[in-house]
């Protein structure tokens, strides 16, 4: 670090290397420790915590008393010598262990008041933080614990090493605008009404999605974006409503293509965090993600897996399976190697889950020894060698159609790993889930709705198809990347005629009017000769979570908002004064 008039080093940075130098610091006092008459100090900046000593030998007298009264969390400079620690006071637990200050000059530059400090920046090991909602009322001392300061460090990082590896790639970074056009892309828009055109309103971006097909259009050949984007949700745990993803788009690509670039990001990102992974990732089609795991974003670190047992244990007299069969259903289930060692409040556990996902129940067989037990064990002529089951292993079954069965048995999955604790055979799992549909039915509504967003290019082999009005099967050239169960985050080859893009518009309901009032700027641009192209979005803020190992979004976010959308640190949302609401042509209905 260059040195400053009131610093010369940086608290963490002190090391062996510095004994006998003199050094100028600035920070925050973490602890004081008075021993009487001689008082350390651990002084706490970004970069870490350094033990200040202040004793009788070489510190002035009113340098001493000012340290006596000093609170903790003070702003303070200090000036002296490093010095090497005795060997018996080494702490190998701090990088700063072999080394302390010894101050002979000490100046408060701001004295912290004790009820200026509702939550403490210091905890003991195992103990519990405050409310998430008083840290987050509190931020700004928050953001002093040392948690925190790495994981926003270690964002700093990755979104730099973000544009170091997408720059080597030929990409441009762009910015796109954030006052923009509603579109529908899944989620409610942020809307701002304009005070110069009153009455009309923009929105906050989704996603840059149509801007970087523009650019694609006009030439840009290769654009990236560290975007912020603006979704309002309904409310969910791991989301915010507003976000950072690292948009990209390429031209003349093929989804390889754009996997090859989202793979060498990828192998960037995790060595910046110390990860060491390989590629290509495994390639999933969604359908057998769907078969195998019940999900889309499968964990693929654990080999227990989702299977068809209908043949094995329908018509042997278990009417509820036998129901479902005749239905168009299935029984489907999971063998659990040493899934017998779990108790029968375990497996009421495993039910209840099952239940609460939408499924009738969860019927279950345990193999001990030659013994079998469990509801399934009555059945007519099931054996362990037809159920497939080795000594110490479990079979959980449940039934119905496979929107039902896959909703259930992926957290029973996830449940069961979790319950046994398995190991898992890999530290890092990445995979490319492809060949979605491009439709799907609303659950609440049943109305057929576009899977991802309406620009996603049809699979080639069933173009024909949806040309002909017919929806059913047919797959998107949409691709997600997932890891260890989450989502990183999804793209697709890009619809690029005009006509193809109308048509899809017009199988989800817009009528050619509305999408050229809505979309006539794509359109245009689409009819000036576009190339094929595609992209990504990744969400950025889950890569650093994952990788920072916190168990929250807002620990990874400077000033997150809750899952109610609020900012507490500064209050918002908040009213407005009636004259402003007047000026934007707008009124308050509070029914």
């Amino acid at each position: 670090m260059t040195a400053t008039a009131m610093r010369s080093h940086r608290c963490g940075a002190l090391r062996a290397e510095h004994v006998g130098t003199r050094v100028r610091l600035g920070g925050w006092v973490h602890r004081r420790r008075d021993l009487g008459g001689l008082i350390f100090l651990d002084l706490r900046d970004r970069d870490g915590i350094v033990q200040v000593a202040i004793g009788p030998e070489w510190t002035p007298p009113e340098v001493l008393e000012l340290a006596t009264n000093l609170s903790t969390e003070s702003v303070v400079l200090v000036s002296g010598a490093v010095v090497g620690r005795p060997e018996e006071a080494r702490n190998p637990d701090m990088a700063t262990g072999d080394v302390e200050v010894h101050a002979d000059r000490l100046e408060v530059i701001g004295q912290a008041e004790l009820e200026a400090l509702p939550i403490p920046v210091w905890r003991t090991k195992g103990e519990d933080p405050p409310a998430e909602e008083l840290r987050l009322l509190h931020r700004h001392l928050d953001l002093r614990r040392p948690e925190l300061q790495r994981n926003l460090a270690l964002r700093h990082r990755l979104l730099q090493r973000t544009r170091t590896a997408l720059t080597s790639l030929g990409f441009y970074e762009i910015e796109t605008p954030i006052l923009t056009k509603p579109t529908p892309e899944g989620a409610r828009d942020y809307l701002v009404p304009s005070r110069v055109h009153r009455g009309q309103f923009y929105a906050l971006p989704q996603s840059p999605q149509i801007y970087k097909q523009i650019l694609m259009i006009s030439g840009f050949d290769r654009y990236f974006q560290l975007a912020r984007c603006f979704r309002d949700e309904d409310l969910r745990a791991d989301r915010q409503p507003e976000f950072t993803q690292i948009d990209i788009e390429a031209s003349f690509v093929a989804p390889d293509d754009v996997y090859s670039v989202l793979e060498t990001l990828f192998l960037a990102l995790w060595d910046e965090a110390g990860h060491s992974i390989t590629a290509p990732f495994r390639r999933i089609p969604f359908h057998d993600a769907m078969e195998h795991y019940g999900t889309d974003k499968p964990d693929l670190r654990y080999e227990v897996m989702l299977t068809d047992l209908s043949d094995v244990l329908t018509g042997r007299g278990f009417r509820a399976f036998d129901e479902a069969l005749s239905s168009g259903g299935r029984v489907r289930g999971l063998r659990v190697p040493g899934g017998a060692a779990l108790s029968r409040r375990d497996l009421e556990a495993l039910t209840a889950v099952a239940k609460e996902a939408g499924a009738g129940g969860l019927a279950t067989l345990r193999r001990k020894g030659t013994n079998l037990s469990g509801p399934l064990a009555k059945l007519e002529g099931l054996s362990a060698e037809i159920a497939g089951l080795d000594d110490g292993d479990l079979l959980l079954a449940t039934a119905g159609a496979d929107e039902v069965t896959s909703r259930a048995l992926d957290p029973v999955r996830r449940a069961v790993i979790a319950r046994l604790d398995l190991p898992p055979t890999t530290a890092h799992a990445f995979a490319w889930v492809d060949e979605f549909p491009l439709f799907e039915r609303d659950p609440e509504t049943g109305a057929v709705m576009f899977a991802h967003h309406p620009f996603t290019a049809p699979h080639p082999a069933d173009a024909g198809q949806l040309l002909r009005g017919e929806r059913a099967g047919v797959r998107a050239l949409h691709y997600d990347l997932v890891y260890n169960g989450h989502e990183l985050g999804s793209g697709s080859i890009r619809i690029t005629d005009a006509e193809l893009q109308l048509r899809i518009l017009e199988l989800l309901g817009i009528s050619k009017a509305e999408a050229h009032q809505r979309f006539g700027f794509l359109l245009r641009a689409l009819r000036a000769g576009a190339p094929p192209h595609g992209g990504f979005a990744v969400g950025f803020d889950r890569v650093v979570m994952l990788l920072a190992g916190a168990e929250s979004l807002r620990d990874v976010i400077a000033f997150p908002k809750t899952t109610a959308a609020r900012a507490l640190f500064e209050d918002a949302p908040t009213d407005l004064d009636p004259a402003e609401l007047n000026e934007l042509a707008l009124k308050v209905d509070n029914a």
